[in-house]
């Protein structure tokens, strides 16, 4: 199969990326739904930061490529602990 270069364009806002803690994933026969959205820690109030929309192919072709990273990520840094907590920021004082 030949590669073909793609070049994306992208802006710097959505380059910098967001943070989620919180997933949902839905589907109809037509298409599967992601939505991304933060949930504040000082209560039940979260803010929907994205929704990805694809087909069952591609949600397929994606769930592959997401099990590939996370298998590469495993064995370079080690088994991934789903209840843990992301590491601590820290600030220079």
């Amino acid at each position: 199969m030949d590669e073909k270069k793609i070049d994306i364009k992208v802006d710097e806002d959505v380059a910098v990326g967001m943070y989620s803690n919180l997933a949902v994933v839905r589907h109809s026969p037509e298409d599967f739904v992601f939505d991304f959205a933060f949930l504040f820690p000082d209560g039940p109030v979260g803010k929907l930061l994205g929704r990805i929309i694809l087909s069952p192919a591609h949600a397929k072709r994606f769930l592959g490529a997401l099990a590939s990273n996370v298998q590469r990520y495993e064995a370079e840094h080690g088994v991934i602990d789903p209840g843990s907590a992301p590491p601590a920021v820290g600030f220079i004082q």
